[in-house]
């Protein structure tokens, strides 16, 4: 078996590490190509395009980049209806995606849209160009199931591959693996995967470390960056004069560990939230777009929780402090609240014990289902 794969982020990497796992259960021999991160090309994915290319937010950053966008999609449709897997999977990145599986699918190839879109937020005028470009969309979150079957489109739910990859930590052992020689407490700072997103959100966090550091000098920060680039970006950020005295230790790794040991967090929205939610760590979540693109979303009236945790829950467990409330004085106030209050702290880890119980679902078995019924109805 053969199956064209697209991930744009680390998150997207992650969900085809567990794609691939769970196919190869079945189909040992199965191979996989396309556009693929370093757990997927671990692997034995081929990646014909560098990930990173595809980590592209916000309107106006998209406007830039999009000649770009467009001339590797277009080398993706030629590739792949050229030499035709047997299946496609897009792995989240709807707005690249969606227009790959549309060609894909017209040229009888089936496809798979690996994380539903997010129509239930905003955007439900996608539905019938969703329906036109997927055989089948693999969810991982149970509320999605009506919203897209109502419309016509085969979902397969697979629950969340990161409920079986994060399991509950032992957090006094994880924080003494993070630094034998520091026994003190770790405050984790995630400002997001993608370089447009350490650029918002970058200075911000240090500023922010900078005005808890008065009340909590015994506290020390914790940043996990795997990619090279943004990593090298943080750490310029670092040597500036301004930022020189904070205790500040970059990890060349995911926010597992991090997240794990950590006392409480301050999270950029996205996948990450639901990981420290999964690993039990209190968490402020905090979101900087440019203000072209805070402009257009607001006048489309989008409204509710922003928060994986908040979306899954029905309600505000996890403080949102976003665009032109994300100050550092307002970010450290809400930390520094969280860090006092260890009651508050005990209620938000027993509040991300129930986003677990919701998200847990026979995963490899429902992805092996879903790779098979898009096979058997191919169009």
């Amino acid at each position: 078996m053969r199956i064209g794969v697209v991930a744009g982020e680390a998150s997207g990497d992650m969900l085809g590490e567990a794609l691939m796992h769970a196919v190869r259960q079945h189909y040992p021999e199965a191979t996989f190509e396309g556009i693929a991160g370093p757990r997927m090309q671990a692997l034995g994915a081929r990646s014909l395009f560098p990930m990173e290319t595809l980590s592209v937010r916000g309107y106006w950053e998209v406007l830039r980049a999009l000649p770009r966008l467009l001339w590797i999609r277009w080398q993706l449709r030629r590739h792949f209806l050229s030499h035709p897997p047997d299946l496609f999977v897009g792995i989240d990145a709807p707005d690249f995606n969606l227009g790959l599986e549309k060609a894909l699918k017209e040229g009888r190839i089936p496809t798979l849209q690996m994380v539903a879109p997010t129509v239930w937020a905003w955007r439900a005028e996608r539905l019938p160009g969703i329906r036109a470009a997927v055989s089948g969309i693999l969810s991982i979150f149970p509320f999605e199931a009506p919203i897209f079957e109502q419309a016509g489109i085969p979902l397969t739910y697979i629950g969340h591959p990161l409920v079986h990859r994060l399991p509950p930590p032992d957090r006094a052992q994880a924080r003494a693996a993070l630094d034998p020689t520091w026994s003190g407490d770790w405050i984790a700072l995630l400002p997001g995967s993608r370089m447009s997103e350490l650029e918002y959100h970058g200075r911000l966090f240090l500023e922010t470390a900078l005005r808890l550091q008065r009340d909590f000098p015994q506290r020390r920060f914790a940043v996990p960056l795997i990619n090279a680039g943004t990593r090298d970006y943080f750490q310029r950020l670092l040597r500036e004069p301004a930022y020189a005295s904070l205790p500040v230790t970059v990890f060349k790794e995911d926010a597992t560990r991090i997240l794990a040991g950590a006392e409480v967090a301050l999270v950029a929205s996205g996948t990450a939230t639901l990981e420290a939610a999964l690993l039990e760590c209190p968490q402020i979540l905090t979101y900087r777009l440019s203000g072209l693109t805070a402009w257009l979303v607001r006048r489309k009236g989008v409204k509710g929780w922003v928060g994986l945790p908040n979306i899954i829950l029905g309600r505000a467990v996890v403080p949102e402090i976003l665009q032109e409330q994300a100050t550092p004085d307002r970010l450290a106030e809400e930390l520094g609240n969280l860090l006092r209050d260890a009651e508050r702290r005990a209620e938000m880890r027993q509040s991300f014990q129930e986003v677990r119980r919701r998200l847990q679902a026979d995963t490899m078995g429902a992805l092996v289902r879903g790779v098979e019924r898009a096979l058997t109805h191919a169009p």
